[in-house]
């Protein structure tokens, strides 16, 4: 089976989730017998690529711009992402490919595709459920529904993101959708040298809109007023804005908040080190951070909605959704009863053993064979 991939995920995230989950896809894919994944990509900023060493396997080199004047950069690096698409095009005009799999939703390629098969991966369907957060994107619910109409097979990552999807499009044949989990890649064996305190809570990622930073600090504050020692630290995300540090002074917990962003290979020690993490997000398709802490071996403390629950079954400490007493009930317990904590930390490296970047590139094989089926 040959396999064509489309760039567009690599075109636009220097790093994320989705970016993470083809490269682990296109490694997985072609260590397999009879399968052959490839994708008509030139150049990228990705660092899931660049970490993977995946340039290598590409036809063409990737070239140096870092040199250049920083005007001139864009420049090259807008036109290689056009090259990008237009190579992929071309592919598409070869048609020397069984199947075709677009990364993200724009529908450049439909035109192009004639007979093949394509499936489509949908990762969340968080623009149709809060639009509020984002009345700037006027394109991507329109080319997902265009997307989801036209895909010969759906890849769903939660069974809650399959159930979203026909809530939302009833018109969309339930039987064309197959649950897909995710994995995660953090490397565990590492041992960073990073500066961190002795005792804090973590929270990792973006803090904007639905990923409820405000309300996780807030829910936190009564814990923190009450033990000096203890730290919020928040891997990644970037600095905080100038609306979280007017927040942060307003809750009087300037001392005890780290911001910190962190290089792929430290991030084990971020988990490891933490005595819980908090996701508190209001909704995630699926939620790669969930299995990071627990494979790491720390606790972990989310609402009980969405994905969460399948993907951390029996060991996710979960609280009621923007409920900020129950939060800060479920964190105090861990942080005051050790039995607890250790028993949480056991559920979590048990619960993350159900999930592999090689299970997923095998059931996702099994989705786009039978799209060839059909």
């Amino acid at each position: 089976m040959k396999i064509l991939l489309d760039p567009q995920t690599f075109n636009e995230q220097k790093f994320g989730g989705i970016s993470r989950y083809y490269t682990e896809l296109y490694l997985a894919l072609n260590k397999m017998e009879g399968v052959k994944m490839v994708c008509p990509i030139i150049y990228s900023d990705n660092l899931h690529l660049k970490e993977a060493l995946l340039f290598k396997t590409f036809r063409n080199v990737i070239f140096e711009s870092a040199l250049c004047p920083k005007f001139i950069r864009k420049k090259i690096v807008k036109k290689s992402k056009k090259k990008n698409i237009r190579k992929t095009l071309a592919a598409l005009e070869k048609r020397d490919f069984d199947i075709f799999i677009p990364t993200y939703y724009t529908p450049y390629f439909l035109n192009f595709l004639g007979d093949k098969p394509n499936i489509l991966t949908v990762y969340d369907m968080i623009h149709e459920i809060f639009p509020q957060y984002f009345t700037h994107d006027l394109v991507t619910v329109k080319n997902k529904k265009l997307l989801l109409e036209k895909a010969t097979m759906i890849i769903a990552i939660s069974e809650s993101t399959k159930q979203d999807i026909i809530t939302i499009y009833p018109f969309i044949d339930p039987n064309i959708i197959e649950v897909v989990y995710l994995s995660h890649s953090i490397k565990t064996g590492y041992i960073s040298n990073i500066s961190l305190p002795e005792d804090y809570i973590l929270f990792v990622g973006n803090r904007s809109i639905y990923k409820n930073f405000n309300f996780f600090l807030k829910a936190m504050a009564p814990i923190l007023k009450s033990n000096s020692k203890l730290f919020i630290v928040c891997a990644g995300g970037n600095k905080f804005n100038t609306e979280e540090l007017l927040l942060i002074r307003e809750l009087k917990l300037t001392s005890q908040l780290i911001q910190q962003n962190f290089e792929d290979h430290d991030l084990a020690s971020y988990y490891s080190r933490a005595q819980c993490f908090v996701f508190a997000s209001e909704y995630e398709g699926f939620g790669i951070p969930v299995l990071e802490s627990m494979v790491c071996g720390c606790p972990v403390v989310l609402a009980h909605h969405s994905s969460f629950p399948e993907v951390a079954g029996e060991a996710g400490v979960y609280f009621e959704l923007n409920n900020a007493e129950d939060l800060q009930n479920k964190v105090s317990s861990l942080l005051e009863n050790i039995t607890l904590r250790n028993q949480y930390i056991q559920k979590g490296l048990h619960q993350a053993k159900k999930f592999s970047w090689e299970k997923t590139a095998a059931q996702c094989l099994k989705v786009y064979q039978k799209a060839i089926n059909k």
